[in-house]
């Protein structure tokens, strides 16, 4: 981590969190600081990995503790903002019924804003013509760069990626990880991503954080 990054202010300040899952305490005590650029979450299934992403963008609230964006408490901004501005990609992709298009436009529209829809999709990966396909007909690998170009389309400042290649065979997880590393490079977009893989996250991250026993390391 560089020394700009390192004495810039957290974007996500997580204190003293503690949070279930399936009424089975998964986060217990949990302090983590989360700065600009790319940061995996590593641990083992049922670590919490997956909740403490649903945290930063209110999918889920702590039970307790506090979680900050920029110094603020995620409770005192409105959900919807929050999700524009911090936008999740999910580990599955599901595409909404209709065209590629229709989908790239559905988040802007419900801020009442307008998508590129071309650039959303060049940035994931596909071209242009992929816009007037139905969705739910593409591969799984081009389901989930239209996931991307979704959530891309928002403009976010954050992506919050759950484990985003693990439904992908191998040459659809080099095309969304070779995505993934253009989005740092062109627009510097910082990302917290979950992922089960090691060797993945050494790829893709600047720092990594393991899960373990409800607490961060």
């Amino acid at each position: 981590m560089s020394e700009r990054r390192a004495s810039a202010a957290p974007v996500f300040e997580l204190q003293g969190i503690a949070a279930t899952r399936g009424g089975r305490p998964v986060l217990e005590g949990l302090d983590l600081a989360i700065g600009n650029g790319a940061t995996a979450v590593l641990g083992p299934s049922g670590s919490g990995k997956s909740t403490l992403l649903r945290l930063l963008n209110r999918l889920a609230d702590p039970d307790e503790g506090r979680v900050s964006f920029h110094g603020e408490d995620v409770r005192a901004l409105d959900p919807l903002e929050l999700r524009r501005r911090v936008a999740l990609v999910p580990q599955l992709p599901a595409p909404l019924p209709g065209s590629v298009e229709e989908n790239v436009r559905y988040g802007p529209a419900l801020g009442g804003l307008s998508a590129d829809v071309e650039a959303s999709l060049r940035l994931a990966g596909l071209e242009a013509s992929y816009a007037g396909r139905e969705a739910a007909r593409l591969s799984v690998g081009e389901q989930q760069r239209v996931m991307l170009a979704r959530a891309l389309a928002l403009e976010p400042e954050v992506l919050l990626l759950d484990e985003p290649t693990s439904a992908l065979d191998e040459a659809a997880r080099a095309a969304v990880e070779r995505a993934l590393l253009g989005l740092r490079e062109r627009l510097g977009t910082s990302m917290v991503f979950v992922t089960h893989d090691r060797a993945q996250a050494e790829r893709l991250a600047e720092r990594i954080v393991e899960i373990r026993d409800g607490r961060a390391s």
